[in-house]
């Protein structure tokens, strides 16, 4: 049975940073695609970043040189680093794999 298991949301302050993970289990990372979508209230589902089975990232326009997606292979794990947040980024994010798979969700809220 494939779990993914996501940590590391939270309350942070405009331009603070957070790291989110996302665990596997059942499922070798290295082998598909993941992604990390976000929702906002109110809003549809958004792709913000992807890494391919070789590496390859790709990011929504609004979080390039911002965000950065990686990948620790002995882990099993995907992150997803955020710098220089904004309200805008105010979402729950979710990992996936292959859109087959998902995270339970984090809530990321930045405020002042």
């Amino acid at each position: 049975q494939v779990q993914l298991v996501e940590s590391g949301g939270g309350l942070v302050q405009p331009g603070g940073s957070l790291r989110l993970s996302c665990a596997s289990s059942g499922r070798i990372f290295s082998e598909y695609l993941v992604s990390w979508y976000r929702q906002a209230p109110g809003k549809e589902r958004e792709l913000v970043a992807t890494i391919s089975r070789g590496g390859t990232t790709t990011y929504v326009d609004s979080v390039k040189g911002r965000f950065t997606i990686y990948r620790d292979n002995a882990w099993n794990t995907v992150y997803l680093q955020m710098n220089s947040l904004q309200p805008e980024d105010t979402a729950v994010y979710y990992c996936t794999s292959d859109s087959q798979f998902w995270g339970q969700g984090l809530p990321v809220t930045v405020s002042s």
